[in-house]
Formats: C-alpha cells, structure tokens, sequence
C-alpha cells in the first residue's frame, strides 16, 4: 500500500534522525534528487564525494546548508573514500560510468570505478562499521551485452560476496532502468531535436525500455534501505514504453504533429529490450506488491550442490523485460512525462516564450 506523501516525509525524518549519509557520485541526476528529498530531515550531516569540484560548488551554492559536506575524491583512490566514509552512518553508492558508448571504448575504465570502486566503497564501509550502504545499479546488468552491463554486473556479484562476509554491516543493490530525463538520456536529445526543428533519431521504433521518474529511483532506494537484508537485490516494478512510443509523446506535447522522424537502426551495445530480472532470479524473487526482493544465493564452496541439484521453478520461469511488462501508450506516457522535473521546467520556459 503506497504511503501519502506526508507519512513518507515524517518516516523519513525518523529513520535519518541524527545519523550521517554518503552520497559517493552525489552531484550527479539521483544525488541531485536524494538531497531534494532528504535535506531538510533530521539528518546530521550529508556528505558527498565526487570528482566534479564545479558540479559540488554548484550543489554548495544551491542548498547552502550546513548539513552538506563536500568531499573531492575518487572511488577508484581507496584512501580518499576511506576519508569519506569514516563517520558515516550509511552510504548510497551511485558512483559509476553509465554511458554504454564511452565503457564500449574504455572497458578498463568501466571496471576501475564499477568494479574496483565498488570494492573499495564496501571495503571502506565494512572496516569503518557502516550500518547500511545501498548500491544502485541497472537494468543492463541482467543478460549484459555491452561493457557498461558487464562492469555492473561483476559489481553485483562484489556486493553480494562482500554482503556475505560483512556482519556488522548491511550491504544490498538496487537495479532500476532507464530514469527519465536524467544526465545523458535520450528525452533531453529528443527535446533539444524538437526545439531546434531537427528529426527525432530514434533506433528502433519497437525497441522497449522501463521508464522511471527519479522520485522513483529514490523511492527504490529508501526501500531497500529500511527493508533488505545482506546480499539483497530489490527491484521496483515499472512500466515500459516503444521508443516510437515516448518520440510520439513529446511530439504531442509540444504540438509538433507533423514532425519528422529518422530511423537509424539499433547503436552498437543496444538490445531490443531490457530486463529487471533474469529467468533464473525470478525463480527465487519475492513478489512485495510494488517491489521485487531477490536473496542472495545461500549455496557455499561445496560445488558438489552445483552439479548434483538443479531447479524445476528456473525452468518454469519467465524473465520480467520491458517487453512484458506493463506497456505505456501515448497518453499514459505523456502522463508520466509531466512528471519529470525536466520537462515541467522545458513547459514552463516555452509558456513563458510564448507569452512574450
């Protein structure tokens, strides 16, 4: 059953009273989001490391709030998130590189901060004594084909090893999709197209993806931190759209009816679809009503396990893709479109245009 609003805010003032947060990648679209959400509860103290001194001086000036701590820094550097986490409470770990195109070209480097980064965070939490730390990762670590997916996936796998041998400290993951408007996605190319009187290029008209606001992906977030146990993967149940689909929706929104469309074909690194969960995760997730929990896989080094017992519901299952999940039309994705803080803002900047 979904809270009101005001049962949320005064649940969140309660579980953050007096206690110190890590945001680790905190300037970008969901620390931005976070400090929204959780700056004026009770929290002692917000801390923020990033490598991006000008992205922090923007979020300093923005807030400027006493509680917001900045910390220049670099998951990759082990000494410098060990800076950061001394002290803290809990951790969002959103630290990561996310642009499919630029880990195909660096893969290295989608393991140094995905992976390794990881590992020095969870390090860093388990000898500090952290109580909880909240990982996020993606849709694209279930059957990965690019090396942004595989980095997240190899990430979950570290997570769920270290959740293993940490007592003290609760370790879990959550994996959404696409967040709608956030840095580097496609709704801002598409708008800035529409603006500037250029065809839309989209890849493949039926290429389906899980669309998310970013008050979601906090939601997720704060619900696997107050719900999860060590190793647990939480995903929250999303609806999906055509790629067609959400082009058509911001050419309704904007009025341009006629506005042409380009088909270039599906990028290098791309799927048809995405999936939450595999076929095998499935198997074993408990159904929360508006949230999937996967637990981690309990078996040990006894490989013997692996080779003589095998799974009848595996079999049975089906993978949750945003191909068979709940589809969106046009109206119900413009609906979510007007959700987004993005496109609320590009509407009201067009009114005011239009009026002068």
């Amino acid at each position: 059953m979904r809270m009101s609003q005001e049962t949320s805010v005064k649940r969140e003032k309660k579980l953050f009273k007096d206690k110190v947060l890590l945001i680790t990648g905190g300037t970008g679209s969901f620390g931005n989001a976070v400090l929204d959400r959780l700056i004026e509860t009770d929290l002692k103290e917000i801390r923020v490391l990033s490598r991006d001194e000008k992205k922090q001086d923007e979020l300093r000036n923005k807030y400027n709030n006493p509680k917001l701590k900045m910390y220049i820094g670099d998951v990759r550097d082990y000494q410098s998130v060990l800076t950061a986490v001394r002290g803290s409470d809990y951790i969002f770990h959103a630290a990561a590189l996310k642009q499919v195109p630029s880990c195909e070209f660096y893969p290295m480097e989608a393991v140094k901060t995905n992976v390794l980064g990881t590992e020095n965070v969870l390090e860093a939490a388990v000898t500090c004594e952290v109580q909880k730390v909240v990982c996020l990762s993606t849709d694209k670590a279930v059957y990965p084909i690019n090396a942004m997916g595989i980095s997240k996936a190899m990430m979950e796998k570290v997570i769920v090893a270290k959740s293993r041998l940490s007592k003290q400290t609760t370790i879990c993951v959550t994996r959404y999709g696409n967040v709608m408007a956030s840095r580097g996605s496609v709704i801002p190319l598409f708008f800035s197209q529409l603006e500037g009187e250029q065809p839309l290029s989209i890849t493949d008209p039926n290429m389906t993806r899980f669309m998310m606001t970013l008050n979601k992906a906090v939601d997720l977030v704060l619900y696997a931190f107050e719900n999860a146990n060590s190793g647990d993967i939480f995903i929250q149940k999303a609806p999906a759209a055509t790629i067609e689909v959400l082009a058509n929706s911001l050419i309704e929104l904007l009025g341009r009816h006629d506005h042409p469309i380009t088909i270039m074909g599906t990028r290098h690194g791309e799927k048809l679809y995405e999936a939450l969960l595999s076929r095998e995760e499935m198997a074993s997730a408990i159904d929360l009503g508006d949230y999937y929990r996967v637990p981690p896989d309990s078996r040990d080094l006894n490989y013997r396990k692996f080779v003589s017992k095998g799974s009848i519901r595996v079999s049975n299952s089906e993978e949750y893709t945003s191909h068979n999940t709940t589809r969106l039309d046009v109206e119900a994705m413009t609906l979510l479109l007007m959700k987004t803080e993005f496109i609320q803002k590009k509407m009201q900047e067009l009114k005011i245009k239009g009026q002068q």
